[in-house]
């Protein structure tokens, strides 16, 4: 079996040419964990439209809830973005009916415009 493996004389020793660095497979796994890193902050950004808000010519409007369960309106125009508060106080002013909006029984609100009612 001795002469299967491979063997160089190097100054009177012989040294296998099969032997591995222990830390390259620790190397390895580095290199892997980076790849992954970059790909899941790419799935992220992906998966919550994030290049929308990034761009300067695109308008968006987006509802969220905070971690304290008050709604936010956030409206980004240019370069500009405004974050609004959601408030349950009652207001007074002077306006016209747009329409109406309807709870359903699974939660969902669907808005009709005044105009499209009466069909």
């Amino acid at each position: 079996m001795r002469y299967l493996k491979k063997r160089r004389r190097i100054i009177g020793k012989e040294v296998d040419l099969h032997q591995e660095d222990p830390m390259s497979g620790v190397a390895n796994l580095f290199d892997v964990g980076v790849v992954f890193i970059v790909g899941l902050i790419g799935a992220l950004i992906s998966a919550y439209s994030l290049l929308d808000f990034l761009s300067p010519k695109t308008e968006i409007t987006m509802v969220r809830k905070n971690d304290t369960g008050q709604v936010e309106i956030v409206t980004k125009k240019g370069k500009q973005i405004r974050i609004e508060k959601v408030t349950d106080k009652n207001l007074q002013g002077e306006g016209t009916r747009l329409g109406t909006a309807y709870r359903l029984k699974d939660g969902k609100v669907i808005y009709v415009p005044e105009g499209e009612a009466e069909k």
